[in-house]
């Protein structure tokens, strides 16, 4: 059976391309599996998103009898016995992803979040001082330095290339697109090694052919 991929019917550009439904399509290639897109709309949410995700978010997958939410579960699930989940190394791997949805992408998205607000109140609230945008970027920057160091020495987290890294490149592109990367230059490699895999390559191009038909079908389905 096909896996189902769910995500948002249709999103503003802003945050097309991070949307992280990403962190699952690359997985999904680099384990060379197939899948099929299903949407819900961005807003107003559906029932039917409700009851899948009880946060109104994306991604959910949907396999057989079982629906999954939240990126890193998905991961963890697609990636079991697979050379993105070695049994040997499987609980260094975990520690490293959830080090990526915890640790980093906490600080990271509390700054970009703040320095979106300065460009787009209207969608992500008053912007704070310049005070408190530095004191988080200086809570972020603690986080990237000891990563720095590690990444400096080896490719990869975990040995391998693993889901740990699916999941910290995928935070550190956000922080990247916001210029928080600049300083970091271990970290700037390992992101473009991690998005120069074809697999990424693949997923992306299919990530943004999803919104761009989004648009279309938007535009077609508009009032003369």
């Amino acid at each position: 059976m096909t896996l189902t991929l769910i995500t948002f019917d249709w999103l503003p550009d802003f945050p097309r391309g991070f949307v992280r439904d990403m962190r699952v399509r690359w997985c999904l290639e680099e384990l060379g599996r197939p899948y099929r897109v299903e949407t819900v709309p961005s807003h107003p949410k559906s029932d039917a998103h409700w009851q899948m995700q009880p946060f109104g978010q994306v991604p959910v997958i949907r396999e057989k009898d079982l629906t999954l939410f939240e990126s890193g579960a998905i991961l963890m699930h697609l990636a079991e016995g697979s050379a993105l989940l070695p049994g040997p190394r499987r609980a260094l791997v975990t520690q490293w992803m959830f080090a990526a949805l915890n640790t980093v992408e906490e600080a990271s998205a509390r700054w970009v979040l703040m320095v979106l607000a300065v460009r787009m109140p209207d969608f992500f609230g008053p912007a704070p001082d310049k005070q408190v945008i530095e004191f988080a970027r200086q809570g972020m920057n603690a986080r990237l330095a000891p990563l720095e160091e590690k990444l400096a020495a080896q490719d990869w987290l975990a040995g391998d290339f693993s889901i740990a890294d699916i999941a910290m490149i995928d935070v550190l592109r956000v922080g990247r697109s916001e210029g928080a990367l600049e300083g970091w230059p271990a970290l700037a490699a390992y992101v473009a090694r991690g998005t120069a895999r074809p697999a990424f390559r693949k997923a992306m191009d299919d990530h943004m052919a999803h919104w761009q038909a989004a648009d279309h079908a938007r535009m077609a389905a508009a009032p003369a």
